[in-house]
């Protein structure tokens, strides 16, 4: 029941939030929760060059509405 209630609750309670997907290693990044999407749409740029400063492709990246994702970092071969 609890996980129900935590389910309808997320549903309510989405945020902004920057996706950012690169290619070695196939990586999906979330940052966030930003109040607006203008305010994601400000930070972009630096999350871009932070993921591009440790040396990773960054391939799409992505501003969405949505409920906090379980982790932060997704390895996309591992999530397969």
């Amino acid at each position: 029941m609890e996980n129900l209630i935590n389910q309808v609750f997320g549903l309510l309670n989405k945020s902004w939030w920057l996706e950012i997907m690169t290619a070695s290693p196939s990586c999906g990044y979330f940052f966030g929760p930003f109040d607006s999407e203008s305010e994601a749409l400000e930070q972009q740029l630096r999350h871009v060059k932070d993921i591009e400063y440790q040396g990773h492709e960054v391939l799409l990246v992505s501003v969405v509405r949505r409920q906090a994702p379980e982790k932060r970092m997704v390895h996309y071969s591992e999530a397969a």
